[in-house]
């Protein structure tokens, strides 16, 4: 097997699994679907050209930190400094109700739960970088403490602290909206 044979085999073993989520990751920080997709595009080109480094760990955690950085390093690139913050996320499809089921989504609950989920997903858009993508790498990417603290950079607790302090801003903001 050539050498070139090996890397796309690895490549394919290591970094293809994780593209689910290094796109939504990339969604999160870059705030739209184009901007996500060259990210990860471009993440994607960084791990063949350093696949031979990744040295048998966490696979998730070694792809996700490649599309963090590739998403910063991008951002800093192609927008100001003041556009920066992440844009209004597209609005969630509405799923159509099939008629005669009694279960089928009615168009007020399915504007409800569409709401809710804008709300949420305002609420989160609207939290400082880090708390952000703290929140995101931990409930909605699922990595543990460990894995936050290798693809941020930075010590377990400030992983826990930037935890703890994005899910009481979202609460908070999320309560104020709602009274």
């Amino acid at each position: 097997m050539v050498r070139g044979d090996d890397d796309n085999a690895r490549f394919a073993n290591v970094v293809l699994p994780h593209l689910k989520d290094a796109y939504a990751l990339a969604r999160w920080i870059t705030g739209n679907r184009a901007d996500a997709e060259d990210v990860v595009q471009d993440a994607c080109l960084r791990a063949f050209r350093a696949i031979r480094s990744f040295a048998n760990g966490s696979a998730r955690a070694w792809v996700l930190t490649i599309v963090r950085n590739t998403a910063y390093t991008w951002i800093g690139k192609n927008r100001p400094a003041a556009l920066v913050a992440v844009e209004d996320i597209e609005a969630v499809e509405i799923a159509r109700a099939i008629p005669g089921d009694p279960n089928a989504e009615t168009p007020e609950t399915a504007l409800i739960a569409q709401t809710d989920v804008a709300r949420l997903e305002a609420a989160i858009s609207g939290l400082p970088i880090p708390f952000r993508e703290t929140l995101i790498l931990r409930d909605v990417q699922g990595l543990d403490y460990r894995e936050i603290a290798e693809v941020t950079g930075v010590p377990i607790g400030t992983v826990m602290s930037r935890l703890a302090r994005g899910r009481s801003r979202l609460i908070a903001t999320i309560g104020r909206k709602e009274s």
